[in-house]
């Protein structure tokens, strides 16, 4: 067995692993990490109400949103190592974006443009599920893209771990 195949046997154990003892509802993270795109969105909103508007009061409304989302992200993200905690919350808000430029070029009817926005936005919410569970490091995500010889992407391993119809 070639390395490349070992590491991404490796990979395929961490998620059964994680599936099957991460004593977690699955669920629930999924419902979770969608509130927090939405508390990221709209601390986003809020910045440039303010700004826009130029009443200061709503940036102290976007710290109490910040306290909730960051209280929120702590359920999903433990401190780690480097930037985990900011790249997994960058990942979110790029899936969340990515999904509103998918759903405005869905709705004027641009489906091929919104079918890659989608895609790219479910990319980026793999992403963040496979670090999320410590499926794989950050080099293992590089090297998985570029190795068009794994049977499975990202999407499959979140696929399979995370079905929100499993209750």
């Amino acid at each position: 067995m070639n390395e490349e195949k070992a590491k991404f046997e490796e990979i395929l154990k961490k998620v059964e692993a994680a599936k099957n003892n991460h004593g977690v509802d699955l669920t629930t993270d999924e419902d979770l990490s969608i509130a927090l795109m939405n508390l990221i969105s709209i601390e986003e909103h809020l910045f440039f109400t303010a700004e826009k508007v130029k009443k200061p009061e709503y940036f102290d409304l976007l710290s109490e949103v910040r306290a909730v989302r960051t209280r929120l992200m702590k359920k999903m993200i433990p401190q780690t190592e480097g930037e985990s905690w900011c790249i997994s919350k960058h990942l979110l808000a790029t899936s969340m974006r990515l999904i509103e430029v998918g759903n405005k070029l869905q709705s004027s009817g641009n489906k091929v443009d919104a079918k890659e926005a989608y895609d790219s936005a479910y990319e980026m919410y793999s992403i963040f599920f496979a670090l999320r569970f410590k499926i794989m490091e950050v080099c293992d995500v590089k090297d998985m893209a570029k190795n068009a010889d794994n049977p499975w992407t990202l999407k499959d391993i979140v696929d399979k771990l995370v079905n929100c119809c499993d209750e």
